[in-house]
């Protein structure tokens, strides 16, 4: 169940979803780099920091709750833009927060519209890409995740040590009206899924989903997979700057190596996993995935190429997972439910991201030194997660294989 769309539609279509998510992925992954210097302006310490950092996430995750009520009603390029743009005035809103209070505020907002836009854009892929090219499909999307470290947070951090902390907002949202005004024109309407059969009630198709054994299994597996990685990656700056030894001002060379790697890996780990099975490349990278994060969470005092040999490697390898993974859990679900899953596996995620963000603090502190101790037991937590999605993949049964 899936629109045809011809190669040069198909391109820029993929191409637009990826340059939305790119807004969405750097708006989220900026508050990491920026905490020393929010934590600096606000005067908040580590535990207050790590409230900023899951607002965003828990917000999505409601979000996604009430998005499956209402998502397959709508006809998704609307739906989508619609939410871009609200997306865009909430990350505006925290470019001009006046205080910690209201930017913590700005932060829900912001998590709430990009949990909604996360689910539709893959979503969308799994309505308008057929089986065999979606995962190659994913590895374009997930190529906003390498853009967003090669120039976006290089370039953020850049503007927030010159023009002060508010700057990356401001250029996020700027982003999003150009991304907005691409997507007007690029993306095409997406309506197969609407059915002239009325819903029996508003959560019939949330009942449906998670009526269905198969949906439940992938939404675990998505589930074990961010919760794997999101216990570390909130806290790589702070560990490289304080245990490893990494000056502040070299820790945009940490994201601009490690963008450009998974820029390239990620197309071909995409080419890869629909030449070769998709549960089969997932495994294989999921599996090389654990020598770094054992790395990343284990390392001393280093050398900056050591480090990034080890940060490169996890970028490559923890993002790489989610390429095959995610067409995995997009294939996993019934075409005509799938806009409802998809909220609901963001919503997922989006508790495994705060989730894993909150058992990481409770697992850490800062010694007198100021030097984080009970980061390697968070890094066996997040392997031990790894270990059951790895075994866990064989049990998702995936729709629209000769598609």
């Amino acid at each position: 169940m899936s629109t045809e769309l011809s190669p040069h539609a198909e391109r820029f279509f993929l191409l637009t979803l990826a340059g939305i998510q790119f807004s969405h992925v750097l708006d989220f992954m900026i508050m990491m780099p920026l905490g020393p210097i929010l934590m600096a302006a606000f005067g908040i310490g580590t535990h207050e920091f790590g409230l900023l950092v899951a607002s965003y996430s828990f917000s999505a995750a409601v979000s996604g709750v009430l998005a499956a009520t209402f998502v397959d009603l709508f006809e998704r390029k609307r739906l989508l833009l619609i939410s871009f743009a609200l997306f865009g005035l909430a990350t505006l809103a925290c470019g001009l927060a006046p205080s910690y209070s209201t930017l913590i505020l700005a932060r829900g907002l912001a998590g709430v519209f990009g949990g909604i836009m996360g689910a539709l854009i893959h979503t969308m892929v799994g309505d308008a890409i057929p089986f065999s090219r979606r995962a190659r499909a994913s590895g374009i999307i997930s190529s906003a995740f390498s853009v967003s470290t090669i120039a976006g947070v290089p370039l953020s951090l850049w503007l927030a040590n010159h023009f002060g902390w508010r700057s990356p907002f401001i250029l996020i949202a700027a982003l999003s009206v150009v991304f907005l005004a691409i997507g007007l024109r690029f993306l095409p309407e997406l309506r197969h899924h609407l059915s002239e059969e009325k819903r029996a009630h508003l959560l019939s198709a949330t009942f449906s989903v998670l009526g269905d054994t198969n949906h439940l299994r992938a939404l675990l597996f998505s589930a074990l997979i961010i919760f794997s990685g999101f216990t570390v990656i909130p806290y790589i700056t702070v560990y490289a700057v304080n245990n490893v030894g990494i000056a502040q001002l070299d820790i945009p060379i940490v994201y601009l190596v490690g963008g450009f790697a998974t820029f390239i890996s990620a197309r071909l780990i995409g080419h890869w996993a629909d030449k070769h099975g998709k549960v089969e490349v997932y495994r294989w990278v999921a599996l090389l995935a654990v020598l770094p994060l054992l790395a990343v969470t284990h390392a001393g005092a280093l050398q900056l190429w050591a480090w990034l040999i080890c940060t490169t490697a996890f970028f490559v390898l923890t993002s790489g997972r989610m390429i095959p993974a995610m067409a995995i859990i997009a294939s996993a679900a019934q075409p005509k439910l799938r806009g409802t899953f998809m909220s609901l596996n963001g919503t997922m995620q989006s508790l495994a991201m705060g989730l894993a963000t909150t058992l990481a603090g409770f697992l850490t502190s800062l010694d007198d030194s100021g030097r984080i101790v009970g980061y390697p037991l968070v890094g066996y937590v997040a392997v031990a997660a790894n270990m059951l999605a790895i075994w866990f993949v064989a049990r998702i049964v995936m729709h629209g294989r000769n598609l």
